[in-house]
């Protein structure tokens, strides 16, 4: 019989278990029937859970089946392998709490186990309750409670909760162990405390990969790329072998620096070593190529995945629509659609940025809508600020400010910083000051609002405001961002600042600067002085842009690159309107394809035009 129904190996068993031992007409021998039938069940159970317990229903069913013959709400062995197996099915964890509060003596594994699973759940606060609760019954913690609460700190992100924890994992002797160290490194890392997570592992006198990785994704996430690839470098020469987990952490460090062909040998890499067919490894990569500017090289690799997850058509259509091919990003949704795959939350910010990099503004409301009444999707801040992007670009100040008031969520700095941009853009005074005073109260000291601000006040020749602003700056130490551009060439990522002159071939660049200014203005280019809003003459404006960072990026490439090979630039603020009209000659004069990833985009200069088509 369980040859013929093996998915239903579970119902037969509890069949012939009933048969046998309950509804029997006929006793069966002493020696086959158990003294204590209730006791018998619990065992009977307990294998079929360890054994067939592959789905929530099963695991109900089997539930369902210990209740029906006497055994109790409250039974320990029960319960405790019920939690166990719900928590390792990652099912919602209101079915295994309803079964652990019934349970009156919990020991330290069942506790563990629920602090696991809220800890691995998308809500970690209630394993922080739990712990707390834990403590008040005198249960005490082992070697395996404290890295599933550091798990779930981890996860809120809630350093002081963090900081007390390393606390009582001194105090309580676990300090020494691998597993609970490897804990508190991700926690350290995952709040944003990389150097504190680096501290840590220095001092660690065994270090295992998962120790390797935690600090390296770290590295990698807090804004810290060439730290991570160089710890990468140290961790081949003590011969520990990377993983899927590393891999992942390098791409992301590639990509932040926008260092393709580094990115390209590991990619090398990870096939020679047999982890090319690993999902999130091959995400990673498609991930990478995208924000490299590759997209033909992000499309390959989409097109020759055997698995595809939501993850990867979401990185796609996003990748798309930065680079600016926002036709096929929305080809690609539709695509998703058709296959009947359900759109996540990441794929809709994908498509609403699309729509905003190209003012689509009806369509970027259409698909905002469909996304709550179609998909159920509730709209996190994300897709509100892309809503505001969207009538920001398009110029409508008015009524992306009227969005923000009518908004359901609280507006952060990020969509006040998009309404003051655009009151730059577009010389709304008012509501540029509005703006930046609602920016105070959230973020105050961003230097960034602070030029936004004076640019404002620049562009509408209030040149004493601009100058009480900066001594504002001054006075209360806020120093300004600047503005650089990063090139990579060999197994080097260079880095140039406006006016740099630090490199060693420094004269053979401004010399390249000054030819390519010359062949510029052959075929008509006249700097766009508006973009420096300053109180200084024509000329010293026109020798300011001639200095910007990404031309002097460019000419260095120039130089050292073949003609013909096209040159990636990763800039870490918006492209200004002199350099995009420049580059776009500059791709025809001198026969470059030139990809630059500013701030917000990618723009793919070809012979002469951008495929953000002036709109950005």
């Amino acid at each position: 019989m369980l040859s013929k129904h093996p998915r239903n190996h579970s119902f037969v068993l509890l069949s012939s278990l009933t048969t046998s031992c309950c509804y029997s007409t006929t006793p069966p021998p002493a020696s086959s029937c158990p003294e204590n039938p209730v006791s018998f069940i619990v065992k009977k159970c307990i294998s079929l859970l360890q054994n067939y317990g592959s789905s929530e229903l099963k695991l109900r069913q089997i539930h369902a089946f210990s209740l029906r013959h006497g055994v109790p709400l409250n039974d320990p062995d029960i319960g405790k392998h019920l939690i166990y197996s719900l928590v390792s099915l990652s099912t919602p964890m209101s079915y295994p709490y309803s079964i652990f509060s019934r349970i009156q003596s919990s020991n330290v594994f069942i506790w563990n186990t629920m602090i696991r699973g809220y800890a691995e759940s998308e809500n970690p606060e209630p394993a922080l309750e739990l712990y707390r609760q834990m403590q008040a019954s005198c249960i005490e913690p082992d070697t395996h409670t404290y890295p599933f609460l550091l798990k779930a700190v981890a996860k809120l992100a809630d350093i002081r909760v963090g900081e007390n924890m390393h606390s009582t994992v001194i105090r309580n002797g676990f300090e020494s162990l691998v597993f609970v160290q490897n804990s508190m490194l991700h926690m350290y890392a995952a709040c944003g405390l990389v150097d504190s997570a680096y501290k840590m592992f220095e001092l660690m006198p065994a270090r295992d990969v998962v120790a390797w990785n935690s600090v390296i994704n770290g590295f990698a996430l807090n804004g810290k790329p060439n730290e991570a690839l160089t710890l990468f470098r140290e961790m081949g020469l003590e011969g520990v072998e990377p993983d899927g987990f590393t891999l992942v952490s390098l791409f992301s460090a590639c990509a932040e620096l926008g260092a393709l062909a580094l990115g390209n040998r590991i990619h090398v890499y990870i096939v020679k070593v047999g982890l090319s067919e690993n999902l999130h490894v091959k995400n990673a990569l498609l991930d990478l190529y995208a924000k490299c500017g590759s997209i033909r090289e992000a499309k390959k690799v989409f097109n020759e995945m055997k698995e595809r997850n939501v993850v990867s058509w979401s990185s796609l259509i996003v990748g798309l629509a930065v680079n600016g091919f926002v036709k096929e990003a929305l080809q690609l949704f539709k695509e998703i659609e058709r296959k009947g795959l359900v759109p996540s939350e990441v794929t809709f910010v994908g498509v609403l940025y699309a729509c905003s990099h190209c003012g689509m503004v009806d369509e970027g409301f259409y698909y905002f809508t469909r996304m709550k009444e179609e998909y159920g999707i509730l709209p996190k801040i994300e897709h509100h600020g892309c809503m505001v992007d969207l009538l920001s670009r398009a110029g409508l100040v008015k009524e992306a400010y009227h969005y923000i008031q009518n908004m359901p969520l609280q507006p952060n700095a990020v969509i006040w910083r998009t309404l003051l941009g655009a009151c730059t853009t577009y010389g709304h005074l008012t509501l540029g000051e509005y703006a930046r005073a609602q920016i105070l109260q959230l973020e105050p000291g961003c230097s960034g609002d602070y030029v936004l601000l004076s640019n404002l006040y620049a562009s509408e020749q209030r040149w004493s405001d601009v100058h009480i602003l900066r001594r504002k700056m001054l006075r209360e130490g806020v120093k300004k961002v600047p503005g650089y551009s990063l090139v990579e060439l060999g197994n080097h990522v260079y880095e140039f600042v406006m006016g740099d002159r630090s490199h060693p071939q420094s004269e053979e660049i401004y010399a390249m600067l000054a030819e390519i200014t010359k062949r510029l203005r052959l075929e008509g280019y006249a700097p766009h002085t508006a973009n420096v809003l300053a109180d200084i003459e024509e000329e010293e404006k026109e020798n300011a842009l001639s200095y910007h960072s990404e031309k002097i990026a460019i000419a260095f490439m120039l130089l050292k690159t073949a003609p013909g090979t096209p040159i990636r630039v990763v800039k870490n603020l918006r492209v200004c309107a002199d350099c995009h009209m420049a580059i776009k000659l500059l791709s025809k004069v001198f026969k470059r394809e030139i990809i630059i990833r500013d701030r917000s985009r990618f723009h793919h200069f070809r012979n002469g035009s951008c495929s953000c088509m002036d709109y950005w």
